[in-house]
């Protein structure tokens, strides 16, 4: 059945010669993965190819079938077309970074509005900003909310925050439980919102110990969840 939705791209790898395989969160049908079947020897494929970078906003239709691993794309145009994600050094950065990230938490196959409506708008806000070094931890703050473990507020006053339990408690409970700058920096990240995100001052030190803290809170709450492996060139670019 031929279906037609709105796709993120969130990797593309090269299959035999001539092929790509990319792996896409669409609107209507959670995870897919699509094979583009000869296109990196088309004389046309220079374009088509280029459409599949890292966190490109498509719509695509597809010979879609329930019981097959790979789907076969029949059309893929863009969206949108971004003025500076792919062309500035520090964005492709971020960019590179979260799509690894979205790789490793976005597995279903399943429909989810909110969460799809969440990436296209926050990416297209990125697109358009010229101050945005908090931009990856306010994003995977917030992404929580949609994966299910968004910090509980209810008693935020308190003076350690819980990442196991995902809680703000009274005492501390053990390694897992944070306190000093991550903490403030947790509490002012929950109030805040993108537009608002540039009136937070971090240090690049303070920055990266935020960033340690919140991918450890993804790996305790998402079992197969594995560290980045950009983690390390994506902290010397914004050091």
């Amino acid at each position: 059945m031929l279906i037609t939705t709105n796709a993120i791209v969130l990797s593309k790898l090269k299959y035999k010669d001539n092929d790509l395989i990319v792996r896409c969160y669409t609107q209507q049908l959670g995870v897919i993965s699509l094979l583009l079947r000869g296109v990196l020897k088309n004389k046309k494929g220079g374009t088509k190819t280029a459409y599949f970078q890292l966190l490109s906003q498509l719509q695509i239709t597809i010979t879609y079938k329930n019981n097959k691993s790979l789907q076969v794309l029949k059309e893929a145009k863009l969206n949108f077309i971004y003025t500076s994600l792919h062309s500035n050094v520090l964005k492709s950065s971020i960019i590179m970074f979260l799509s690894e990230v979205l790789s490793n938490t976005l597995k279903e196959e399943e429909e989810n509005e909110t969460l799809f409506s969440y990436l296209e708008n926050t990416l297209l806000w990125l697109d358009a900003q010229s101050e945005y070094s908090n931009f990856h931890l306010l994003f995977l703050l917030k992404l929580t909310k949609y994966l299910g473990f968004y910090p509980d507020t209810t008693n935020i006053e308190h003076t350690f925050f819980n990442l196991k339990e995902g809680e703000f408690q009274e005492n501390n409970y053990g390694k897992h439980t944070i306190s000093g700058q991550n903490l403030t920096l947790l509490k002012t990240l929950l109030g805040t919102t993108f537009d608002a995100l540039s009136n937070i001052k971090i240090n690049a030190k303070e920055r990266q110990s935020f960033l340690s803290m919140i991918l450890l809170y993804f790996e305790l709450h998402l079992g197969d969840f594995k560290t980045p492996k950009s983690l390390q060139i994506f902290n010397q670019v914004f050091s």
